[in-house]
């Protein structure tokens, strides 16, 4: 596979480790990172976080033209971004929807996602061991479009 999977990640995932714990644990952002590349092997991986909405859609908009898959943890923009969601749609390969909490055991504010409207599958409640999963299963997904 020579076209490689973005990982996206959305507003206030820079905190990871410190922001939180009880809910999203101390794992740093860079130790997801380090798991996503050991998850992808020999597959590319452009690993990006913004807390501007208008970086997310870029990004997403360079992965339709470059990208095999996305792994999606738009956090906050999840319940929000209809942009997201649009740009998403043009996307032609496996979208993986990823939260580091299970969302549905959250307030109900949580409960309606946008993203899921276009995910090929959803990962909740993983914590960050969730992301490798994302990855692993993006690689397959692409995989099996490309065979």
């Amino acid at each position: 596979m020579t076209k490689p999977i973005y990982v996206i990640n959305g507003p206030n995932l820079n905190r990871l480790g410190t922001r939180e714990p009880h809910l999203y644990g101390s794992t740093t952002l860079a130790e997801v990172e380090a798991m996503c590349r050991d998850a992808a092997g020999d597959t590319p991986l452009e690993f990006r976080q913004s807390n501007r909405e208008y970086e997310l859609i870029d990004w997403i908009h360079e992965a339709i033209d470059r990208g095999c898959g996305i792994v999606i943890n738009p956090a906050a923009f999840t319940f929000t971004s209809m942009a997201i969601l649009d740009a998403l749609k043009m996307f032609p390969g496996p979208i993986i929807e990823l939260h580091i909490t299970n969302i549905h055991r959250r307030e109900p504010i949580y409960h309606r996602s946008f993203v899921s409207l276009v995910a090929t599958a959803i990962i909740a409640g993983l914590g960050a061991g969730g992301y490798p999963v994302a990855v692993q299963a993006v690689k397959d997904l692409a995989r099996q479009a490309a065979a």
